[in-house]
């Protein structure tokens, strides 16, 4: 049975909480999206804790559901693949990173909002006025994972560019890189358009741009303090089990399941047998060391097929 990876379920697990206490919470006057969310910081409600409770608070039913659909579908591999706590930091990261983009676009907004009306206002009269109508200021405000989800989105598609989605409603599947891409066009053109839509598009691009910069930092510095992911593991896991097993050979171990030809000597049966598991070990080391160059995405079918079938023998 497939099993959510314990940061993922958690993830998942707080979301929902928050969100039946923001339900729950309204009835009593109470609007944990107006404390937790993340306000503009000229505003008076603006607090710094805001970076990271706004990832944990969304607007509706729909809103909850596309984000934490996004979470489990993706966040479960990459969190198998990276480890719980590489993936958590990532996650909070680019979630605190898509904030700080959103809050720099308020200031741009608000900056073309009040030249517009006064073109003689000056760049340092931007904060004073600022100051003057924090009040009003607080009405922005951004809730959401969806920063920090389409940067687990990017880290997919990144690790495994060529995996194919099927995705309604196309009748086809799409590799990952190419979804990808496309969902950072829908962002950066709608972030364009300005559409008022209440969608924080710059956040989204701001989640996906941290992830972006992290993976490419991560990949040029392989040792960053973080413990290898556990397709990682595995694979080093498999590794030791050929060694081991070489090892046992050399020490004049015999296979079980060797056939013995009764028409010829044991001798020559054993060195047959010998040849052929070096021949083997030669093999599944070459596909180790693609991967550890290359990742797992880079073998074929045929060498993905050896590597399991070879860590399923005895």
């Amino acid at each position: 049975m497939f099993r959510i990876p314990t940061i993922t379920k958690n993830l998942l697990i707080i979301n929902l909480i928050a969100f039946l206490a923001t339900t729950v919470l309204q009835l009593r006057d109470i609007d944990l999206a107006d404390i937790g969310g993340l306000h503009f910081y000229m505003a008076n409600d603006f607090h710094i804790y805001q970076l990271v409770t706004y990832l944990f608070l969304h607007a509706n039913f729909m809103h909850i559901l596309s984000n934490m659909f996004g979470l489990w579908m993706f966040g479960c591999v990459i969190e198998n693949v990276w480890g719980p706590k590489k993936f958590l930091f990532y996650y909070i990261s680019c979630g605190i990173g898509a904030g700080l983009l959103q809050e720099i676009a308020q200031f741009g907004q608000f900056y073309m909002t009040i030249t517009a009306q006064d073109p003689s206002v000056t760049f340092s009269e931007i904060f004073a006025i600022g100051e003057q109508l924090s009040g009003q200021l607080n009405a922005w405000t951004t809730i959401g994972a969806s920063g920090a989800v389409y940067a687990v989105i990017l880290a997919f598609g990144m690790t495994f560019p060529n995996e194919r989605l099927f995705i309604i409603p196309f009748p086809f599947p799409i590799k990952a890189k190419w979804f990808v891409l496309g969902y950072v066009a829908i962002e950066f053109f709608s972030a364009l358009g300005s559409s008022g839509d209440g969608v924080a598009h710059t956040a989204h691009l701001g989640g996906m741009l941290f992830g972006f910069l992290m993976i490419r930092y991560w990949n040029h510095h392989p040792n960053s303090g973080f413990d290898r992911g556990r397709g990682q593991q595995f694979f080093e896991n498999l590794k030791r089990n050929f060694e081991q097993r070489r090892q046992n050979q050399g020490s004049g171990y015999t296979n079980p399941n060797m056939h013995v030809n009764r028409g010829s000597g044991t001798k020559e049966d054993d060195m047959e047998y010998n040849a052929r598991k070096r021949k083997n070990q030669e093999e599944i080391d070459a596909i180790l060391d693609k991967i550890r160059k290359s990742g797992y995405d880079s073998l074929t079918k045929e060498e993905k097929k050896k590597l399991f079938d070879a860590s399923n023998q005895s």
